[in-house]
């Protein structure tokens, strides 16, 4: 039961799965968070694991950077390793004045620049929903942790470096909360596949105030997400 990208042997990953964009989080995670977390992938250094968080089973696998590196990885997550639920942990930049650095974004919805989600929907304009049960915990969990949590929509791109130099007044204007990269495509792969999807973000970037969190600062407020995150994974199964 391999594929292209992920060479883990069937049963190996559990049902509910975290999504960090970067490998390196995920073994920072599995090795961190999780009892006796154990290695399944490394294909192309995409590294992905499989632990026990109170009790629980669970995986966490990078996906890269991006919609497509996401869309990617959720698609043989869920068609071929009967993954049910994808969590995604990463940072974002705030669009809006009332969301500051460190602050929690529950992602409930996702627009985008891409036309990923057009490809998969004949052409039309895809609404890109997180699935409410995870949403509905993650909010619960992240009010027990004390973060300041915001709900709301996110601005999936396409480009890091934007070339359009008034995207954030437009995406203020339309109450977006903040930018990142992933979100829109995970929502709309894992529709296709009935599964849960979420994208729980913490605010590393300020981008009307220009300020940014120090590495030390993203790993202590990462923290709360990653808690959230895997609370809510496990929640109910």
């Amino acid at each position: 039961m391999t594929t292209p990208h992920i060479q883990a042997k069937p049963g190996q990953f559990s049902e509910s799965c975290l999504l960090p964009g970067d490998p390196l989080r995920a073994k920072f995670i599995a090795e961190r968070y999780l009892d006796t977390p154990t290695l399944i992938n490394e294909t192309r250094n995409m590294l992905g694991y499989t632990g026990f968080y109170q009790g629980t089973r669970v995986s966490v696998m990078g996906t890269g950077m991006g919609l497509p590196s996401c869309m990617l990885y959720a698609e043989e997550l869920l068609r071929e390793f009967n993954v049910k639920r994808l969590i995604r942990v990463g940072s974002c930049g705030s669009t809006d004045p009332h969301v500051a650095l460190n602050d929690m974004v529950l992602a409930a919805g996702a627009s985008t620049d891409s036309n990923a989600n057009r490809q998969q929907f004949a052409g039309y304009d895809f609404s890109a929903i997180a699935d409410y049960r995870l949403l509905n915990t993650a909010v619960e969990k992240a009010e027990r942790e004390g973060v300041n949590v915001h709900v709301g929509k996110v601005f999936s791109t396409d480009s890091f470096y934007h070339p359009n130099r008034t995207l954030i007044k437009t995406l203020n204007r339309m109450h977006i909360l903040a930018i990142e990269m992933e979100a829109a495509g995970l929502y709309s792969v894992a529709s296709r596949y009935r599964a849960e999807a979420l994208a729980i973000l913490t605010v590393s970037d300020d981008l009307l105030t220009q300020q940014h969190l120090s590495s030390e600062q993203r790993e202590r407020s990462f923290d709360h997400m990653i808690t959230v995150a895997l609370e809510t994974a496990v929640c109910g199964y």
